[in-house]
């Protein structure tokens, strides 16, 4: 008779385990929830510094103009003199106007990330950026690049 409760025994544990393992909600453990996502945060994947020519407003040409007939009026007499305070003019109009561009011109940084979520974003820097391509970063008010641990 012990043979026959213990057998008894067995059988039941056995039904209990197998009935357990086919419902997996009773057995398995909550799902987690999904880790919190980024969506400004990505991977570097350029950094490239960027100069830009300005645009001369006239002013440059026309104190550049000045200054070149003024010096080029100096020069010889007679018709040659006429003709050199023309040519100083057109040189000095030129050179000015020059100038006045390279005075405006303007020079950033424009670093390229790949977003988690597959997008490009770009951000403009007027400094070096910390960051290099390859490193993960996060974009901060859309204008800004901080620099994640890995």
């Amino acid at each position: 008779m012990k043979t026959a409760s213990v057998l008894i025994v067995v059988a039941l544990a056995w039904l209990a385990s197998a009935a357990l393992a086919q419902n997996t909600s009773t057995t398995a453990p909550s799902a987690a929830p999904a880790p919190d996502t980024c969506a400004t945060c990505g991977v570097v994947e350029s950094v490239r510094y960027v100069e830009k020519q300005g645009k001369g407003s006239g002013v440059g040409a026309i104190a550049g103009g000045v200054v070149g007939g003024v010096l080029g009026h100096q020069i010889g007499s007679g018709h040659g003199n006429t003709a050199a305070t023309i040519a100083g003019a057109g040189v000095g109009a030129y050179a000015g106007n020059q100038v006045e561009k390279n005075v405006k011109k303007k020079a950033y940084y424009v670093v390229s990330v790949r977003l988690d979520n597959g997008r490009r974003q770009s951000v403009t820097q007027g400094a070096r950026p910390g960051v290099r391509e390859g490193d993960r970063v996060k974009i901060v008010n859309g204008n800004r690049i901080a620099l994640l641990a890995n």
